[in-house]
């Protein structure tokens, strides 16, 4: 009888295959409930037992001895940052470096996104000490949070000026630019009175690819650590299912590609621009990346001391 894994996912379009069952294994029923907002902590969640979740916060885990989450270097979530950085489109900032001695707001200090935006910034020469940073909602949509989560630091790291939306301190100059994982309602309308602040982003990241060589991972799987005391081999089935239901839904997309009229050079572009590879999970081969990663968060001074990729995956999958 297979064993039933209860599996917290935010609604990427990759996962449909599993959701709905073309992608299985004889050794897992696995319910996926498809979630909005992360799962806080899945060790302290009844309602699941693995789930996406935070790369930063689980390095806060693991830097804080916490072992009762065992994450996959499964990367659920990857994507480049220079995109995600907005202003206003009468702004006059055109640059990463436009950005020192600029006030920048962000949508929450430790999040796994920002922290790879700010070191996209650091490779520009602009670090935390050489701006002004503001955490708070983007919209009015948004609910009013503790977005520094105990960083803040009086002069430096600040709340948004009287809780403010960010879009509307873009507008009237209380902000110069702001990080943002997902783009404000209307953004990519044409009358939109933000733009992003590289004009040509893609081409900034395919320069940073090459540079580095990964395309940044914000999100992967964590496991209830007793469950996978009992089931070692749970973390190696759940891992490769969701690398072949992203293999599945990318050979779907290429056949199906007229869901937006240039998706197809979309697809396209992404061949020529990556190699195959460039999603693929497991230790060693993102090891680099997870590295670069905790590097960023102790020189970021969300930790106190640097992780290894071994400090952070101490449990590993069988075929990663």
């Amino acid at each position: 009888m297979p064993l039933k894994l209860r599996l917290a996912l935010r609604d990427w379009d990759y996962m449909t295959p599993l959701v709905l069952g073309d992608v299985a294994s004889p050794r897992l029923d696995i319910e996926v409930d498809r979630v909005g907002t992360l799962v806080a902590n899945i060790a302290k969640d009844e309602a699941h037992d693995a789930a996406e979740m935070s790369f930063s916060r689980y390095a806060q885990l693991r830097h804080d001895g916490d072992d009762s989450v065992v994450g996959i270097p499964n990367f659920i979530m990857r994507g480049f940052r220079h995109r995600c950085i907005i202003t206003a489109k009468t702004s006059p900032i055109r640059t990463l470096s436009d950005l020192a001695g600029k006030k920048i707001g962000v949508t929450g200090w430790r999040d796994s996104g920002n922290t790879w935006t700010r070191a996209a910034l650091r490779r520009e020469g602009v670090g935390v000490e050489d701006a002004m940073w503001y955490a708070g909602r983007l919209t009015e949509a948004h609910p009013i949070t503790d977005r520094l989560d105990g960083f803040g630091r009086p002069g430096r790291i600040e709340a948004a000026p009287g809780e403010r939306p960010m879009v509307d301190l873009l507008l009237d100059g209380g902000l110069d630019a702001v990080f943002t994982p997902f783009m404000p309602k209307g953004f990519f309308d044409q009358e939109s009175p933000f733009r992003q602040v590289l004009d040509d982003y893609r081409a900034s990241e395919v320069a940073y690819f090459n540079d580095v060589g990964y395309v940044p991972g914000m999100h992967l799987i964590g496991f209830k650590a007793e469950l996978v005391k009992e089931h070692p081999w749970i973390m190696d089935e759940v891992s490769s299912l969701i690398d072949e239901s992203q293999r599945l839904w990318l050979d779907k997309r290429e056949k199906y590609a007229d869901t937006t009229p240039w998706m197809i050079d979309e697809l396209r572009r992404c061949a020529s621009d990556l190699p195959p590879n460039w999603n693929v999970s497991g230790l060693a081969e993102n090891e680099t990346m997870i590295s670069d990663f905790a590097t960023e968060l102790y020189e970021q001074k969300i930790l106190s001391r640097r992780l290894t990729p071994a400090d952070l995956f101490p449990v590993q999958a069988g075929k990663h």
